[in-house]
């Protein structure tokens, strides 16, 4: 192919949960991504056209795909208005898709956003009117096509979302219920850790699965986003053929998952059975019967194994009466991983900053985390069987060594 024939560059921008930047950033070289550059919330990246279909469907850690579609400085409403009409939208997308326009600043001068969504949808009106076409309808809700303006101080980006839904809906989740953990974040985890199936995992508080049916999807080679529809299906200028070939070629990769790589527990019997059912939902029962699944109170288990990465998302007691519990709790795991998982690394999620003094260790390292609004820590704790320096004869080890 000569040089003329190359697809030209386009630039992209996925945001993440923060704290999970640096590991985005991995995983889009990985894809393929070129003149990748981590930033606050996210990861700008470029690449054709088709290699935002890729990272739609592979991405396990991305939120969404964002294709900039124009970017420059403004200094009023009028300015993004401008801005926004230079868009070729009918080229984009037909009248009869829903459209949503969603306005996120820092640090911008405009005295309100509310009035910047309106002109940025007066611009795609007035284009699609200009073009002859009827006006497509705004759907707050469930839209088809998702515009996204981003305001600095001087400038305005405008920007068109390639996956629709946010990716972290991975559709193996059938009963509409939302989980306390975002299935982004659990794989964003697996990746800070640096878990890729080789070694087991153990999630002694699975509640719905997510951070088990992620790893599951990791081990067995799944893309994540192989059992949902994109918005970019939609579009005009979509090129069916090559995203096909992708979505046969990801169908082909998978393979079995270990026996002895997973591990989970709830106390809660249904929570267990929906992790079974969302282990089915990817890989088929026999799969899904790999993973060893278990229904007590998480300080009566065994050690799965003589080591592995046990990583979990305990509750937060958010209630007064929950913290009252937790407090007499947490000595309780604190016992139950000095005795019982020796050997181990422990990594809990958490937005109650207490825990590393509750259960009486020391973390060795602490990682800011959010999950949706909620300002967590993903604490690590490295667990010896005895002290990890030398004592004198005699001397008993600490619980907090």
């Amino acid at each position: 192919m000569n040089a003329s024939a190359t697809p030209p560059l386009q630039k992209f921008f996925a945001p993440c949960p923060r704290g999970l930047e640096t590991v985005l950033f991995e995983e889009l070289t990985e894809l393929g991504a070129q003149h990748v550059g981590p930033t606050d919330g996210g990861v700008a990246f470029q690449g054709t056209f088709t290699l935002g279909y890729r990272v739609c469907l592979w991405s396990r850690i991305a939120s969404r795909v964002l294709w900039q579609l124009a970017v420059d400085e403004y200094r009023s409403e009028e300015d993004i208005f401008s801005l926004a009409r230079e868009i070729e939208w009918p080229q984009l997308f037909s009248p009869q898709h829903t459209i949503r326009v969603q306005v996120d600043a820092i640090r911008s001068p405009v005295t309100s956003l509310e009035f910047v969504t309106l002109r940025v949808k007066d611009a795609i009106v007035d284009s699609f009117r200009a073009a002859g076409e009827d006006r497509p309808s705004v759907n707050t809700s469930m839209p088809d096509m998702r515009i996204h303006v981003f305001l600095t101080t001087h400038t305005a980006t405008v920007y068109l979302d390639l996956a629709g839904e946010a990716l972290f809906k991975r559709g193996y989740r059938r009963e509409g219920l939302a989980a306390p953990l975002r299935e982004n974040l659990a794989a964003g985890m697996l990746a800070l850790k640096g878990w890729k199936a080789q070694m087991p995992l153990f999630d002694p508080m699975c509640g719905s699965g997510t951070i088990l049916t992620e790893a599951a999807m990791i081990a067995m080679g799944l893309a994540p986003g192989a059992q949902r529809p994109f918005a970019f299906e939609k579009m005009l200028n979509f090129q069916a053929d090559d995203f096909h070939a992708m979505r046969e070629a990801a169908a082909s990769a998978g393979k079995p998952l270990p026996e002895g790589l997973l591990f989970g527990n709830d106390r809660d019997a249904e929570a267990v059975d929906t992790t079974r059912r969302h282990l089915q939902n990817i890989g088929g029962e026999a799969n899904a019967a790999r993973v060893v699944l278990t229904n007590v109170a998480m300080e009566t288990l065994d050690s799965p194994a003589p080591n592995g990465l046990l990583l979990t998302n305990p509750p937060y007691g958010e209630r007064l009466d929950d913290l009252a519990d937790l407090k007499l709790w947490y000595p309780v795991v604190g016992t139950w991983l000095k005795q019982t998982m020796a050997g181990w690394k422990a990594c809990f999620i958490t937005a109650d900053r207490a825990l590393p003094g509750g259960i009486g260790f020391k973390p060795s390292k602490r990682t800011p985390l959010f999950n949706g609004a909620l300002d967590c820590r993903l604490f690590e704790f490295e667990l010896y069987s005895g002290s990890r320096r030398e004592r004198p004869a005699g001397e008993a080890p600490k619980i907090n060594e």
